[in-house]
């Protein structure tokens, strides 16, 4: 009983450690903290429960883990049609990229608070409860560090733009944006909107960057950290990504709530990379021989 409740705890608690990377993609209300903490409780005691099954030589009872992994998959895609059923609501879409990076994520995490607590119950079996708790933080040290991914800032340079027109053509610095007709919310749009360079740091970044859902997820986390004076009727204060075809830098324009230059280029480097828009021309012998 006390590998199994220290297999459960080390996997639960690990889930609870999760949730704070979690602010960007899930929404925050008690609900979906229930649901995340209570599938990590689920998991945990399967992965506790398969150690003593493996010591008594039950191997029937690993059955219960393919059945959980099922059932996980099957979460990934409730997860998913959630997401895409709210997307409709939004002024400011995610993207099809960035709730599928979502799903997958939500399904990931069960995994690896399940491993969590297995491999916290085999050291609690093997060496004791002393080591099981060692080997819980360990692990626990190990899901934070593995499951947090990097970020825009980790591969691009975010620095302050310049919001101005040519004619009726909205740019931020040198990049066409759109055309916004009416002199007033041109004037509007010069007074109180920001804009920022998004420069990628190698041939890898400028290839990230070039993927529209990437860009998407840019626009979205910028318009939920800042705020955003779009409306059904405003078009014209959409935020919006827009690359640079010669160069691969690409720039934002947002009309904020709150014109803070400074937290504007914070949310863009903490949007998170997604895992279908990162590409590694570099690592192929073709890239480096182009970046050369």
């Amino acid at each position: 009983m006390i590998v199994i409740m220290a297999g459960t705890l080390a996997g639960t608690l690990t889930r609870m450690l999760l949730l704070r990377l979690d602010y960007r993609q899930y929404p925050g209300y008690p609900h979906g903290y229930i649901s995340h903490l209570s599938m990590g409780a689920i998991a945990s005691a399967l992965g506790a429960v398969a150690v003593p099954a493996l010591m008594t030589k039950d191997y029937t009872a690993f059955t219960f883990l393919a059945l959980a992994a099922q059932q996980f998959r099957e979460i990934r895609n409730i997860e998913r049609q959630t997401l895409e059923n709210l997307e409709e609501t939004r002024l400011e879409k995610r993207g099809k990229d960035y709730i599928e990076g979502i799903a997958r994520t939500f399904e990931a995490r069960n995994y690896l608070v399940m491993a969590t607590a297995f491999i916290t119950s085999i050291a609690a079996v093997l060496a004791g409860i002393g080591a099981a708790v060692g080997m819980a933080l360990l692990l626990m040290l190990f899901s934070r560090t593995f499951m947090t991914g990097q970020n825009i800032g980790d591969i691009c340079e975010v620095i302050p733009a310049k919001i101005h027109f040519k004619g009726s053509l909205l740019c931020v610095n040198e990049i066409d944006i759109m055309s916004v007709g009416l002199p007033q919310m041109r004037q509007k749009i010069e007074r109180e909107a920001l804009g920022v360079m998004i420069k990628p740091k190698d041939d890898d970044a400028r290839a990230t960057l070039h993927d529209m859902g990437q860009r998407m997820a840019i626009a979205h986390t910028a318009a939920l950290i800042m705020g955003s004076k779009k409306e059904v009727d405003i078009p014209e204060f959409t935020p919006l990504v827009r690359k640079n075809p010669d160069t691969g830098a690409a720039a934002l324009y947002i009309m904020p709530i709150e014109k803070d230059m400074e937290s504007l280029i914070l949310a863009v480097k903490r949007t998170p990379v997604l895992e279908s828009a990162r590409a590694r021309p570099l690592r192929t012998q073709a890239g480096r021989i182009a970046a050369d």
